[in-house]
């Protein structure tokens, strides 16, 4: 389905019925609305939610944002390790408000927020903007984004500096697969064959690697964040793997010491990424989350 809001078209999924307390799921970085695994979304509808998915601007089936130009993202990561202020066409918290702006439209007066990884991070300032829209925050593999926390694995990061490819090309696929390998979990394999299906599934659907870059520069432009997270009050559960090689763990602790209250539930054997058998392990502490709120 297809809807306006902040003055652009989105994309979304929205599942469940109106009097049902509605779940808000924000995709990361290049994420599109089908990268949320069936098992995670109908475990928490099966529980009497209203679970809405939407593609971010730039990426999926939403508003394409290339009249903003070509990314150049070496130029802001290098101007992010020095110190200086990047420039992104747009930021996460345009972003924010567009999460904002499709609830209101939806007709959704408050909302539970599931955000994974620059999810998390647009979830964040979500939270920070609208306190009086929010119900809960989960903050999935996601960061305060606070200067002194340590950055990816080498080979991650390899992977997240590719010259963008032409869309639907042979090579953009070949860089979403090295880069989605990259985020594995140790302790919960993809079953065989699951991920190449997955990016073909997402290059049939939509190919927006310049969106892509345009979103990384979003989130290494988002430098202020972390000293606005106090001002953060609603109910807040933070999940990440505790072999996160994209945003190691160090990143949930620091933002569970700067949102009042928050729990954070670390997960052995988790990197940054949602396989399968990975979805137990976050569906039982998010539920019991979620449960301690009231469906009416």
């Amino acid at each position: 389905m297809r809807i306006a809001a902040n003055q652009l078209q989105f994309e979304i999924i929205d599942e469940g019925l109106a009097h049902q307390p509605a779940v808000l799921f924000i995709c990361g970085m290049g994420m599109q609305l089908i990268g949320w695994p069936k098992e995670f979304i109908n475990g928490i509808s099966s529980r009497g939610y209203r679970a809405i998915r939407y593609d971010n601007r730039d990426i999926g089936l939403s508003a394409p944002m290339d009249h903003l130009g070509i990314p150049n993202f070496l130029l802001g990561f290098l101007k992010y390790k020095i110190g200086m202020q990047a420039s992104p066409p747009y930021s996460l918290q345009d972003m924010a408000i567009d999460g904002l702006k499709i609830l209101e439209t939806l007709g959704v007066q408050k909302a539970h927020l599931i955000g994974v990884s620059m999810g998390g991070m647009i979830a964040q300032r979500m939270a920070i903007t609208a306190p009086d829209k929010i119900f809960s925050l989960t903050s999935l593999m996601s960061s305060s984004s606070a200067e002194h926390l340590p950055g990816p694995q080498p080979d991650v990061l390899s992977a997240l500096i590719v010259k963008p490819a032409a869309p639907g090309s042979e090579e953009a696929k070949l860089n979403a697969l090295k880069f989605m390998n990259s985020l594995r979990s140790p302790g919960f394999p993809y079953p065989p064959g699951y991920l190449e299906q997955l990016v073909e599934d997402n290059m049939n659907r939509s190919s927006r690697p310049q969106g892509a870059m345009r979103h990384m520069l979003a989130v290494i432009a988002d430098t202020q964040r972390a000293q606005l997270l106090g001002q953060i009050k609603c109910p807040t559960l933070i999940l990440h793997g505790k072999q996160d090689p994209l945003l190691p763990f160090a990143c949930a602790q620091d933002t569970a010491s700067r949102i009042t209250h928050s729990k954070l539930v670390a997960i052995e054997g988790m990197g940054h990424n949602l396989p399968p058998a990975l979805v137990p392990h976050l569906l039982a502490p998010l539920l019991e989350f979620l449960d301690q709120f009231p469906k009416q």
